[in-house]
């Protein structure tokens, strides 16, 4: 006997086919929501501290970004009674992932709303939305709350006492006092160059050593102080400016000089080994190894000790007893071969050259932390040496060093002998002078009435206005 399947059973096998068909594919739609990109869930990030500082002038920038794009942004700002909307923006480029909103202070009434003038605090509101399909195509949202503090007084900066003049390849030394609550940065510019500066004796007094590169026409220093609301001031500081001429050379490059000692230290250094023409040769140790040796000195002499400084003395450096000057700091030197007209090359010298008897004891006249021991190319074997506020000596192409490295020296150390290491063709010392990375005259710091004059009536000065409050 057959038995023939009902119509009832074929329907509800029909039916559970169809809720497995059904399911199938919302199980294939969550998998596809959860993992396809169009439907991201990483909400936009909004970038700004939670309590921030502002002037009203300048405008309050705050950058939104997403991973994928950003949609909208919204920005309100409150002044805990009223409330408006002083930025908005449906953006309408796909792909933008970064926006920096400019926020303005609303001077004037919004829709009749106008925020109290008086008020040091608002609370500004950031809404941003990503064009992501999540949320039923809603997308994510980033909010954050954001205390504004209202900040438009400028910092206080009072020049204490400074050096009456600064001579072009010199040094000058400042005293100054810097106020604000909110204090963000300070510092002493002249040119391009920062000149950092160092607390002096009490809080919100500083000091510091600035200097005008010899072979820079212009000079101007300034005392800049910015605060945490962009608030800036700029103080110039009143330094009588003197110029001065530096000598130039024209030396003659010899096939003896060139296959003599530049060619002993292109074969010390693997990077010039394999040089064989004499001009090229000459180029790149008076100028390629020149840089990358001045560079050192010019790093390590660009560290200005931490911590107060209650006071500072310096005595006129003296290195090389019966020292006779032989070459002058800032000296432009021409190097031509064979014939004036033809200059192969060009450098300076900066540095004051002495010389006495060979291998002679130098002293450093001044204490210190040694910085440097070792051989730097073309000035031979260096001892480096840190006497504070960013002041630096080098005493360069030295037979033998006698100082290691960190260690604090007192003054009148020996430190080592005079040689002919690096580029040197007799027995003598190379004294460099640096004051925060600038090659400063080394006749400066070697004169007793002008150190009187520069730096320790500068800081009598400033002593008695300090102590006088």
């Amino acid at each position: 006997m057959r038995y023939r399947r009902s119509s009832y059973g074929r329907k509800r096998g029909n039916s559970k086919s169809a809720w497995i068909i059904i399911l199938g594919l919302m199980v294939g739609a969550g998998a596809y929501m959860f993992t396809s990109p169009a439907f991201e869930r990483e909400d936009p990030i909004i970038q700004s501290e939670d309590n921030i500082y502002w002037n009203r002038r300048d405008p309050l920038l705050i950058k939104i970004s997403d991973n994928m794009g950003l949609k909208s942004y919204e920005v309100d700002i409150s002044d805990g009674k009223h409330t408006i909307t002083v930025a908005n923006e449906l953006i309408l480029e796909p792909n933008q992932k970064e926006k920096v909103i400019k926020v303005k202070y609303p001077s004037k009434a919004v829709d009749g709303v106008m925020l109290d003038s008086k008020s040091k605090q608002f609370r500004v509101t950031v809404k941003a939305t990503d064009r992501s399909n999540w949320g039923f195509l809603q997308g994510n949202t980033a909010v954050k709350k954001i205390i504004v503090n209202i900040d438009y007084y400028r910092p206080d900066v009072n020049i204490l006492s400074n050096s009456y003049s600064i001579t072009q390849g010199g040094s000058a030394l400042v005293v100054f006092q810097v106020k604000d609550d909110n204090l963000k940065e300070f510092y002493l510019k002249e040119g391009k160059h920062r000149f950092r500066v160092v607390p002096y004796k009490q809080d919100g007094y500083y000091a510091s050593l600035v200097a005008w590169p010899f072979n820079q026409e212009h000079f101007s220093a300034k005392v800049v102080a910015v605060d945490m609301a962009g608030n800036k001031r700029v103080v110039n500081i009143p330094y009588y400016i003197v110029s001065k001429k530096y000598k130039t050379s024209w030396i003659k490059a010899t096939d003896k000089f060139i296959d003599g000692k530049i060619s002993d230290l292109a074969e010390s250094n693997p990077q010039y080994a394999l040089i064989e023409d004499r001009i090229a040769k000459l180029k790149a140790i008076n100028e390629n190894m020149r840089d990358a040796n001045e560079k050192v000195i010019h790093d390590l002499a660009s560290k200005v000790p931490e911590g107060i400084v209650d006071e500072w003395h310096i005595k006129p450096f003296y290195p090389l007893r019966n020292g006779k000057k032989v070459a002058s700091f800032g000296d432009h030197r021409h190097y031509y071969y064979k014939d004036k007209s033809n200059e192969i090359s060009q450098s300076f010298h900066v540095g004051l050259d002495m010389a006495s008897t060979k291998m002679a004891t130098i002293i450093s006249s001044n204490g210190g932390k040694v910085v440097f021991t070792e051989n730097n190319g073309i000035y031979g074997n260096m001892p480096m040496i840190s006497h504070g506020m960013g002041l630096y000596t080098i005493y360069g192409h030295c037979s033998t060093i006698l100082v290691q490295r960190d260690a604090e020296i007192d003054a009148g150390t020996p430190i080592a002998k005079t040689g002919m290491t690096g580029l040197a063709l007799g027995d003598h010392l190379h004294f460099g002078v640096l004051v925060q990375g600038v090659e400063v005259r080394p006749e400066e710091w070697m004169d007793k009435k002008w150190i009187h004059n520069n730096i320790d009536k500068i800081f009598a000065e400033a002593d008695k206005i300090i102590d006088d409050k």
